[in-house]
């Protein structure tokens, strides 16, 4: 299960320092600081996705699906939280570079579900 999310990761990690600096380049620190949260805000939803469908040994096709409707949840919940913390606890926040951030990360995440199993 790393094998196949660890490239994903590793995009979004390179995706958000990119729209860090395009951020920082176009509304200075603050947008830097507001694209690196939304983009570490999906990695961090990603990673608690990946934990929770990882540590599951599954049987049938009814418990993987069930398993990836509770990571997915879980993503959900956690990235809704922690885009509001954000939201309401940081003044300057540039909105757009949070959410930009946020959404290309979050697609790239789904890139996942492309890659190849190489076993």
């Amino acid at each position: 299960m790393w094998r196949k999310f660890r490239p994903v990761i590793g995009s979004q990690v390179l995706a958000t320092i990119i729209a860090a600096s395009i951020a920082a380049w176009i509304a200075g620190l603050h947008g830097a600081i507001s694209a690196a949260l939304g983009g570490l805000i999906s990695i961090i939803a990603g990673l608690a996705f990946v934990l929770l469908t990882a540590r599951n040994k599954v049987r049938s096709a009814g418990e993987v699906l069930l398993v990836a409707f509770k990571a997915e949840a879980a993503k959900l919940f956690l990235a809704i939280s922690l885009l509001w913390l954000v939201l309401a606890a940081y003044q300057e926040v540039v909105v757009v570079g949070l959410i930009g951030s946020f959404v290309v990360s979050i697609l790239i995440f789904s890139m996942a579900l492309f890659a190849g199993d190489k076993t």
